[in-house]
């Protein structure tokens, strides 16, 4: 009994110091090859340029503020008139080539819908009735202007990814009527932590912020009376 009780707090032990260090380690690995990476934009300058002759010493980081900068350069140039003719000559480009045109295509619609501000594509986190009724999952919507989509269904329908777990990358685009769609309080980040925790992580929800809605919506999207709740 002593024995087992001693190899339970030895687990217990061991498990805590991993939850310590493992996130820690992690990090700095992840961080250190960010920070190695962008230290490869310094071979842009000339040899005579470069902070290790110059000061006699490399600088760790350097390159990721040589980085920033570069991109926030060409921010400030794209988003005039001149800057944004020159993008168009050079996307004119990139299109004629029959395999770059394809991948170049998809990374700037992937990156407009990611970090654009001016569409609501990943900014809600969904919860549908998916892969039966009776079962439930979490989605992001991803449009709410489907075109032929829209007409043939006959329906308001909300574009919707459901992502995989633990990859949420990967996953389906699904067509959900929008009475069928329950909209959720969590930010897009406490979801993606959700889904890579494989559940484990569930962000806390407070109620308090919308109280006057029930904790579930009825089929024909109206809240209930105080009699029903």
């Amino acid at each position: 009994m002593l024995a087992g009780n001693a190899m339970k707090n030895l687990r217990r032990y061991f498990v805590a110091g991993l939850l310590v260090w493992l996130p820690l380690g992690v990090t700095f690995l992840l961080f250190r090859f960010i920070i190695n990476a962008m230290d490869r934009s310094l071979s842009l300058l000339p040899d005579r340029y470069q902070p290790e002759a110059l000061l006699g010493f490399a600088i760790p980081g350097l390159g990721l503020v040589l980085t920033l900068l570069l991109v926030l350069v060409t921010g400030v140039l794209a988003a005039n008139i001149v800057g944004r003719s020159m993008v168009g000559v050079w996307e004119s480009v990139l299109h004629r080539i029959p395999f770059v045109r394809t991948v170049y295509s998809a990374a700037k619609n992937f990156a407009e819908v990611v970090f654009s501000d001016s569409n609501q594509s990943f900014k809600k986190v969904l919860m549908i009735e998916y892969p039966r009724k009776g079962l439930y999952s979490l989605a992001f919507q991803t449009a709410t202007s489907l075109g032929e989509v829209q007409g043939r269904t006959g329906e308001d329908v909300v574009c919707t990814f459901v992502p995989t777990t633990p990859n949420p990358t990967s996953g389906f685009i699904i067509m959900v009527p929008r009475k069928d769609v329950i909209e959720l309080d969590m930010a897009v980040d406490e979801a993606l932590k959700m889904i890579i925790s494989l559940g484990v992580v569930v962000p806390t929800w407070q109620q308090d912020r919308m109280p006057e809605l029930p904790l579930v919506m009825p089929a024909d999207g109206t809240a209930g009376s105080d009699e029903n709740r």
